[in-house]
Parts: structure tokens; C-alpha cells; sequence
């Protein structure tokens, strides 16, 4: 985590101009923290194989926290959530502007791919990932996700379409995470299904408890605003608090029954992280 973290704020956007705000808006939300889920997915599976690349991993794993940092600030535009705090701080578009949250979260979208291809890395692997990103990342993922976040925020919706809108929202960039992780040290192709399909779940798990997470916790706990999503298709709206509980419950332990199958590498890299999340709702 540490590593990463000075190769996150040793490589922060620098874009001299004669803007009075432009270069600071870039860096500011990639420096206010955050769990660093997505990068630390992808560099954990690259040092449990090949710790060797793991240096060259680190523009791609910065290009992964600066496209899901490019999400959040749109995010929580007024048009999308109208959220005031973000990671303990204000949003982008409250200490700023609404231009410049916009034009920084456009500049972070396409940076994260310019990362990508400037990484010490073979060129077709490189093809290959910013192929997994702007597939999961765009308009058949996240995007969509958001879409059908925001089109049908005042509608409910049954629990197999809310699943299909985090899937896509918040699922598909912690799947494709670690998707990456295995291309880049190249492991096999069943190894990066596997992968990829625990990590659609263990985004769904991710998002069950953010939910849970907004109807429990208070603002300063979480570090962004909660019990705003009253009008949202949330599973708290649409399970209620204790099914949800037991929705993540039974999802967790599945992953964790699901991650005892992974090679013992594997297992011994990611440990951590599964300790940190699978049961953070509790």
C-alpha cells in the first residue's frame, strides 16, 4: 500500500499552464485517500506471481485509481448525487466549480489510458488492458451503470435489475481489476475468468455494503454523506436493513468458500484485503 501510495503522489498530474486551478484540481481528490481497493487488487496479484513486474505495475494501478476517481467526481456533480463531501472532503465541484470538477474527471478518464500505454510493460499486454478497462469502464459498464442509477432514481426496480445496475456501476472495475493483475503476469485464461467472476461478486458484496454502510453510519464514520439514498435503488430501499445484512452474509461467505479454491499464492496475496472487506458491514 505504501508503495504505491509515494508512486501515487510522485506522479500526480503535472500540467503547467497558466490556469490558477487546473493542475491542483487534477491531484487533489487522487491525494484525499481512499481505500485504494482497485489498485491494490491488481498490484497483489502481480507480486504474489511476478514481483519482478511489479514496479512496471504501478502506472497501470495508478491509471485504475485515477479512472475510478474520474467516476466519483461526476459522481457527485449536483446533476448525478449533489454530494458536498467526498473521502472526508469537500466534493470537487463545492471547493472549485462544476466546470472544473467536470473538466478534471475528463482529464483523469483519458489520462488513466495515456498511463497504460506509457508502462514499462510488452505492447500487446498493454493492448489488452486498456481493452479490459474501456470495456468495463464505458458504455457496456460503469457508465451504463450509472445511467440506470441516475434514469431510474425515483423508480423502483426488482432486485434482478438493481443487481444488474451494480454489477455494471461498481462490480465491473473491481472484476476487471483483477483481471488486469493476472493478464499482466500472465496467467492463464480460466484463471483470469475465475478471477474476473469472483470479483463481479465481490463487487456486488462491495455495493450491498456501501448500502448498508449509508444507512448505518454517520457522515464523519464514513467519510461521505449517508442516508441520502432514499430515492435510490439501493438494496437497504429494496431488501430492507436485516435482509441486506444477510444478502451480504451469505455472499460473503460464499466468496470466502470460492476464494479457499484460488493456488495458495493467491490466496497468501490477497488474504489481506479479504480480511479487510468481506465482512466490513459488520
Amino acid at each position: 500500500m505504501q508503495r504505491f501510495e509515494t508512486y501515487l503522489n510522485e506522479n500526480l498530474p503535472k500540467v503547467p499552464s497558466f490556469h490558477p486551478i487546473y493542475e491542483e484540481a487534477l491531484g487533489v481528490m487522487l491525494t484525499a485517500g481512499g481505500k485504494r481497493f482497485r489498485p491494490m487488487l491488481l498490484l497483489n496479484i502481480v507480486d504474489a506471481y511476478e514481483p519482478m513486474l511489479y514496479n512496471g505495475a504501478l502506472p497501470v494501478a495508478l491509471a485504475l485509481e485515477m479512472f475510478h476517481t474520474y467516476s466519483l467526481i461526476h459522481d457527485d456533480l449536483p446533476a448525478m448525487d449533489d454530494a458536498d463531501l467526498r473521502r472526508g472532503h469537500e466534493t470537487l465541484h463545492k471547493r472549485f466549480d462544476e466546470v472544473t470538477a467536470i473538466l478534471a474527471g475528463d482529464a483523469l478518464n483519458t489520462d488513466a489510458f495515456y498511463l497504460i500505454s506509457k508502462a514499462p510493460l510488452r505492447a500487446d499486454v498493454k493492448i489488452k488492458l486498456v481493452e479490459l478497462l474501456a470495456r468495463d469502464g464505458g458504455s457496456r459498464g460503469m457508465v451504463l451503470g450509472q445511467a440506470i442509477d441516475c434514469y431510474f432514481e425515483n423508480t423502483p426496480l426488482d432486485i434482478e435489475q438493481v443487481k444488474t445496475l451494480h454489477k455494471n456501476k461498481t462490480a465491473k472495475l473491481i472484476a476487471t481489476s483483477m483481471q488486469m493483475g493476472a493478464v499482466i503476469v500472465g496467467l492463464e485464461k480460466r484463471v483470469q475468468d475465475a478471477l474476473y467472476d469472483f470479483g463481479i461478486d465481490l463487487g456486488l458484496l462491495f455495493q450491498i455494503q456501501d448500502d448498508i454502510i449509508d444507512e448505518t453510519q454517520s457522515e464523519e464514520e464514513a467519510g461521505k454523506p449517508t442516508g441520502n439514498d432514499s430515492d435510490k435503488n439501493s438494496f437497504v430501499n429494496l431488501l430492507g436493513l436485516e435482509k441486506s445484512i444477510e444478502e451480504a452474509d451469505t455472499l460473503a461467505k460464499d466468496l470466502q468458500r470460492r476464494f479457499e479454491d484460488f493456488d495458495e499464492k493467491l490466496q497468501m496475496a490477497l488474504q489481506p484485503l479479504m480480511n479487510t472487506y468481506l465482512y466490513r458491514h459488520n
